[in-house]
């Protein structure tokens, strides 16, 4: 019976015999050395004794006879003890690597489980953040003449999971927030005339600009399953740190000195098309979607500090005031609102009288007006502390895709789906200039320099102009989509620009 195997040594037994506890078949004498040392099965660990073995009658292995020297003998009994013992180690220790395997896959599953358990917490706890960030209690209604003038309308803000919702509704415009508008109005205004009379020596040159190529492209800052890159900005302190808004329904914070993310901000439900980094500080940026939501960020924690729900359809618009408290926005459902973004209070909600969808918005450097971009093709420029009208720009055909204030608060740039860029005077609200580009050109952003010098348009391709005699310095033709942001660096040391590519390109020297 050669094909009866020792389960201690996996050798053909010579003299087999069965285990009546496991039913296993072992060589006896390697078994009855088991059962003197250990008193128990080799298998199952259950009691055992010599006695219980049951012997099996099995074909006698032939061997080959003893040798007659008297020394050979004891080296064969020698040679045998060690084999033996050999075999008895080689059965501990599969039988303690059994063990290890099984306890190795306990420990496994249970540290697969403990993951699971800290990613439900710290959603949870993400989730509670964002719910007592919506928290506020209920302001005081309007008086009828506030109610009258600012048109407001109660606004929802979002509400926390299983909590009762929060009604806020328009404080109006205060004698205190006009005050302060009024008082960093000055303050700005008499910078601004300062900063007009030279050029600052840091600038880049015309030359320089001239000489821009593209040194670094991104494209791994957002999704790539949602493609396009959506909105950009810069902050103004540090002009490293770099803000961009997805189709992915994120905002990504870029350092493009070390090319690191630093932070990527979840929560927006739809496509984050408009973001402002906070000039003053690094940790706050906002954003805001098409899920009619506005969210103020903490950069180094990822989370949301406030929530604002004061439309109620897709955001179009957002500009934050120069106070740095107070931040103007512009929906498709034809209304724009003024919020205090700190506290989380809708100031003023105006409706646009020609029930046109608005496409965009910004404040003029100054803060006391701002401007609009409607879907009917004018720009119409509104004084805030009085949320009246106070001009309107005609002329493009198509949507208003675009606006933008100069730093010397004389000139407002505007695009639309006409394939070209204007430039009005505010001093005598008419048009002064039309920059006539390519047909089918498509402009999707405008941005002048912190100095006024230069205007950059960001569409079917990046350009940069010379800003008064309004001449083309430089085309970037890198992106391979449409461009959706461009933005200019401190002095106009390097400009970036988005696009639907999902590429972040940095242009300089």
């Amino acid at each position: 019976m050669t094909a009866m195997i020792c389960a201690i040594s996996n050798e053909a037994p010579e003299t087999p015999v069965v285990s009546p506890v496991s039913g296993q078949i072992f060589e006896r004498r390697l078994v009855e050395k088991f059962i003197e040392e250990n008193g128990c099965d080799p298998v199952t660990k259950e009691p055992l004794s010599a006695v219980q073995l049951i012997a099996v009658k099995a074909s006698p292995l032939v061997k080959p006879k003893a040798p007659s020297a008297t020394s050979i003998p004891a080296i064969l009994k020698s040679l045998q003890d060690e084999w033996d013992a050999a075999m008895l180690h080689s059965f501990t220790l599969r039988q303690q690597l059994q063990t290890a395997r099984q306890e190795l896959s306990h420990a496994l599953y249970q540290h697969d489980a403990a993951c699971r358990v800290i990613a439900r917490l710290t959603k949870e706890v993400t989730g509670a953040r964002e719910a007592l960030a919506t928290l506020k209690p209920q302001t005081a209604a309007m008086t009828p003449s506030h109610a009258a003038m600012a048109g407001a309308t109660p606004v929802h803000q979002t509400e926390a999971p299983a909590a009762t919702p929060v009604t806020l509704e328009a404080t109006g415009m205060t004698q205190e927030i006009v005050n302060k508008l009024q008082d960093k109005a000055k303050v700005l205004t008499g910078e601004r005339k300062k900063r007009g009379k030279t050029v600052p020596e840091e600038l880049m040159s015309v030359n320089d600009i001239r000489n821009f190529k593209t040194l670094a492209s991104h494209p791994g800052l957002h999704s790539a399953s949602v493609p396009g890159i959506l909105a950009l900005d810069i902050n103004a302190n540090n002009p490293s740190k770099i803000l961009t808004g997805g189709a992915d329904k994120t905002a990504t914070i870029f350092n493009k000195d070390d090319e690191q993310i630093i932070a990527i901000l979840k929560g927006h439900t739809k496509k984050v098309n408009r973001v402002v980094y906070y000039p003053d500080s690094e940790d706050t940026v906002i954003t805001a979607s098409h899920d009619s939501t506005i969210r103020l960020w903490n950069v180094p924690t990822s989370q949301t500090l406030k929530i604002l729900r004061v439309h109620d359809g897709p955001v179009t618009g957002l500009s934050l005031h120069a106070t740095g408290d107070y931040v103007l926005s512009t929906s498709l459902d034809q209304h724009w609102a003024f919020s205090d973004i700190r506290s989380g209070r809708l100031v003023a909600k105006v409706t646009d009288a020609s029930t046109a969808a608005l496409t965009c918005a910004q404040f003029h450097p100054d803060g006391l007006i701002f401007g609009t971009g409607t879907a009917d093709s004018v720009i119409k420029i509104w004084d805030l502390k009085e949320q009246q009208n106070v001009a309107n720009f005609e002329g493009h055909s198509g949507a208003i895709s675009a606006i933008s204030f100069s730093e010397n608060g004389y000139y407002l740039a505007t695009a639309a789906d006409d394939a070209c860029v204007k430039l009005w005077d505010l001093r005598k609200l008419k048009n002064f200039k039309t920059i006539q580009l390519d047909d089918n050109y498509e402009v999707k952003d405008l941005c002048f320099d912190q100095s006024g010098t230069y205007l950059a348009v960001a569409g079917t391709d990046v350009r940069v102009y010379l800003c008064k005699q309004w001449t083309e310095l430089k085309v970037f033709e890198d992106h391979t989509a449409m461009a959706t942001g461009v933005r200019f660096g401190k002095h106009g040391s390097y400009i970036a620009s988005t696009s639907m590519d999902r590429t972040l390109k940095l242009c300089g020297l």
